[in-house]
This record gives C-alpha cells, structure tokens and sequence, in this order.
C-alpha cells in the first residue's frame, strides 16, 4: 500500500504532538513582607450581572411571589452564596445589553413596567429588575454599584436623569419619583461607565468618535449630593492598541478609569471557541497560554497610561473577563455553560497577573455571577451549585485589601507542541497556519505565585500549577516574619473537565492541604496537578 505525503504527516504528527512537563526540582519561593507594595484593591473580585440568559431572571432575581426561598425577590441561596464571597462591586445592566436600556422602563410599580424586547440576547425583558432591584442588592451585599450607562441608543438628557434619580437628596422631581418608587434616601454610586463596548455592540464606534461621544456624555455624570462618581471609559476587547491609544489621549481628562474585556477561548476563532467539557489537553493548554497572555496586553495598555498620566491618577479596570466556550445543545439558558477544573485554575492566573498590577488594576468583573458564561453559581429551578471558580474566589478572598508582596518563581515549563500556531488574543480575529508540515511548540510556566500581607502581618500565598498531570514540590521561605503556625486549603481534581453537578454538587471543593510541612521558617508542600492553593502565614 502507497502512503501519501499528507498520511505520513498525519502519522508524525500523532507521533510528535504532546505536551511535556520538564523539571521535577523543588521550587523555592522567597516571600519577603518588607517589599510588600500596592494595596490589591477589593475591587479586583468584582462580578458582573448582565441581563442575558439565566443571570438575572431565575439567577439572582424570582421575584417575592416565587416558591423558591427568597428574601425581597432575591434567591436566599444565591444571596447567602454571594456574601460568603464578600463581593466588593457588582457591575449591572450590561454588557451589551446596557447601551439598549432605557432606565424609566426598570422603575415604577412593576406590573405597569412595559415588556421591551432583548435584542442582543433574545426574549422579552420583563422590567421587573431595575434601578431599584440592582442598588438594592448592591445594599443587601454590602458591596460597591457599577452602573453601565447608554450611549450606544440612549441621550445625554437620560443618562443625567438617571443619576440625578439614584444620587440626588434635592426635592427636585426625579428626586421625588424616586421618593414616590420607594426609595427615600439616595443610594450610593461609586462607579458609572459611560457606554460599553462602543466600538462593538455599543454603536460600532471608531475610537474618535467614542471618545468625543464619552467627553461630552462624561460632562453631565455629576455628582450630587455628596456622591463621588468614578467615570469610566470604556475601551477595547483583547488586543486593539490603537483604540486605547487614542481613547486614552482624548479623553482622560473627563475619565477616572478605562476599562479592557479580555475572554479566553480554546478553539481558534469565535465560530469555534472549543467545548466546557470533554476537551483534550491541547485545548487545557490553549486556555492557559491565553490566560497568561493577558499580561502583555494589560503591561501594553498600562505603558498608554504611564505615558498620558504619569501621576498615575487614572486606574485600569479589566471589567469583563473570562473564559468562553461552545453552548452545548442541552443548555437551559443563552452562555450557559459547565464550569471546571479548568476554568478555576484560569481564574487564578488572571488574579495573579492582577496582583501583580495593582498599581494600576483597581477592579476586574469576572462575566458573570450567575449562569453566564464562567459563573460562580450554576441554578436550576429550586437547586443550586457552586463552581469551582466559585471557590477561587473564597479562597482567594484572603487577598481583598492586603498588599501585594512581589514574588521570583523560577518555574518549571510545561510546554506543547501542536499542529497549528496557538491563538495570540482571544478576544481577537485569529489566522493560524493550517499547513500540515508545520509543527508549533508552546510553553508556558506551570508554576504561579501570589503573595500578600494584611494589616495584623499575616502573610497569605496563592500557588497554582497548570500541569494537568504532573505534581511539583515547592518551598516557601519566609523573611520578614517570623513563622509561628501555617494552613491551607487545595482545589484539584483528577481529571482536566471535573466539575460539579446538581446531583454532585460537591465533587470539585476545596479540601485542607495534608502535605503541608514547616522547617524552621520554611513551608514546603508538594502542589498537586491542575490545582489552586492558598496557603496562610502567621
């Protein structure tokens, strides 16, 4: 039998594919508490809620008539969840969604409210969420309101009312309406971005022309009775140098933030982002380059701030973020998605190259809260699940507010080769070379730390190993503090796609670290495959 060309290079291609783990040495890590630096900001554990599938109807909202267990129409289970996070900031209405919403269509008696088509998710919108539920929750929380204002449909004229409606203490008539809606009292705004994804979604705007739109928009986000707004400019998805250039130079003046979205996709382009579960180790890699990646852009994009504001007043908040994959067939809900190992692991990279940045990234809004894409909590009429992303951030809650200590890690490679060259950006249009003669390797570090210090001296470190199947033994040797006791707890699962379900909502949890061992003024423990720890220093 002749064997063609294209056969033979199958065959070495199935020869040579892999991904390799090199260096089995004991990792050590110097954590130093006197070179702790910039406070990481509670903010960088923000959550995103976008009227899009699941999220809020049936997620965080059942309305007080449901038979499911609520407290004011919230879910008591979504609630209790949520507060064991200690959410900082949760930002609303969108997303997409926020540059079609029309305020006064979310206030008022909510049988009167009118029934408005969604027309970047599908379905009607029932109203029943609005101005009053959101900052009723953000209350309820006890976290920060990030309110997304409509500059892609809307009017300067609205978006000044709706300020003037949520922050104003005068006896002028939105103040009353808002009196005669059920709130007495102005609530709290800290934050307001002035359109989203404006180059997109929000109006498929040029960066000229947005950031003139933001300068004026911007001038009328007052602030009124001693309520301080953060403005926000909302800048590119993934990697669009140019547009944050340009938007950061007209319009930093009028802005406090600019924002970045940033999705992390397996597959090589939007049509074929790659499947939550089921994927092979390639597809684990892909995710895990792609998170690291981020850190080029986010050192890209601050080197724009540096420039314009050397002073450092402006912050850059990384306010959608995630990973992104295929809806299966048998979805409930539009992005609905499984939740795994992966994507856990994934979170916590993102949280370390944040830390990392903390100068500068003052929030981050993981899309999104609930039944969304890469969400903390997963509902299905009654029942509800945590994610294994849930657990990061409890675990990781340890961080809010402490100061970042930097780390060395001398990492070991996990590397791999494939057939095609990985993405670059994944919020990005993708070209790979699909020629079949060309093999690709790729390499990322398996290993990655964070460290931080709190007020009371107690030092706490993040550990994450990428490898899906090698385990590796590090050592943390502290200065700076003199170690008295130590714990932990360890995130992992024994295969790439675990994750929880309604009838095993507890199979990936967090479990202590057994292997944790002190000498002297070291911990060593031996971090297992695909797994997130955090460990705590006293």
């Amino acid at each position: 039998m002749k064997i063609s060309f294209q056969m033979r290079i199958g065959v070495a291609l199935l020869l040579l594919w892999g991904c390799t783990h090199l260096s089995h040495a004991q990792t050590k890590i110097v954590v130093d508490a006197t070179k702790a630096d910039s406070v990481i900001a509670p903010e960088i554990y923000g959550q995103f809620a976008e009227h899009l599938g699941g999220c809020v109807y049936g997620g965080l909202w059942v309305g007080p008539d449901s038979q499911i267990p609520n407290e004011q129409g919230y879910r008591k289970d979504v609630l209790d969840a949520l507060k064991r996070l200690n959410v900082p900031v949760l930002r609303w209405p969108g997303g997409c969604f926020a540059d079609d919403y029309h305020w006064r269509d979310g206030i008022g008696p909510r049988d009167d409210r009118p029934r408005t088509l969604n027309i970047y998710w599908g379905g009607d919108e029932t109203n029943a969420f609005g101005t009053h539920e959101f900052l009723d929750l953000c209350e309820i929380l006890g976290c920060e309101a990030y309110v997304a204002g409509n500059v892609g449909s809307g009017t300067v004229e609205e978006m000044r009312e709706w300020v003037e409606y949520m922050t104003s203490d005068s006896n002028s008539t939105l103040a009353q309406m808002r009196r005669m809606n059920g709130r007495e009292k102005p609530w709290r705004v800290k934050y307001f971005g002035v359109g989203n994804e404006n180059w997109g979604c929000g109006g498929n705007m040029t960066a000229e022309y947005y950031s003139d739109l933001y300068r004026r928009y911007a001038t009328y986000v007052r602030n009124f009775s001693g309520n301080h707004i953060t403005k926000v400019a909302n800048g590119p998805s993934g990697r669009d140098v140019p547009f944050m250039d340009t938007l950061v130079r007209n319009a930093h003046k009028q802005a406090d933030a600019f924002s970045m979205h940033y999705y992390v996709l397996p597959g090589a382009d939007w049509n074929a982002k790659g499947d939550a579960l089921n994927f092979p180790e390639s597809e684990w890699f892909s995710v895990m380059q792609q998170t690291y990646q981020v850190e080029d852009l986010i050192k890209d994009y601050i080197a724009i701030l540096d420039e314009v504001d050397p002073n450092r007043r402006l912050d850059l908040y990384v306010d959608e973020w995630g990973t992104w994959y295929d809806q299966a067939p048998d979805a409930p809900s539009a992005l609905y998605q499984q939740n795994t190992i992966r994507d856990a692991v994934s979170a916590a990279l993102f949280f370390h190259i944040f830390h990392e940045h903390a100068d500068r990234i003052t929030m981050g809004n993981i899309a999104q809260v609930v039944n969304v894409l890469q969400a903390m909590i997963l509902t299905r009429d009654d029942r509800m699940l945590l994610t294994p992303t849930y657990h990061v951030f409890e675990m990781y809650k340890i961080h809010q507010g402490a100061k970042h200590i930097p780390l060395d890690v001398n990492s070991p490679a996990y590397t791999c080769t494939t057939a095609n060259a990985p993405p670059t950006n994944p919020s990005a249009s993708f070209k790979t070379d699909a020629n079949p003669d060309k093999l690709w390797s790729s390499q990322v570090d398996a290993i990655s730390a964070s460290a931080s210090l709190t007020a009371d001296g107690t030092i706490n470190v993040s550990l994450v190993n990428a490898s899906p199947t090698e385990s590796y033994p590090v050592e943390l040797a502290f200065e700076g503090l003199e170690l008295t006791k130590a714990h932990g707890r360890v995130l992992s699962a024994q295969r790439i796609d675990a994750h929880n379900t309604f009838d095993d909502p507890e199979a990936v949890q967090p479990q202590v670290i057994r292997n944790l061992k002190t000498v002297a003024n070291t911990i060593q423990i031996t971090i297992p495959p695909a797994s997130v720890s955090a460990v705590t220093a006293h």
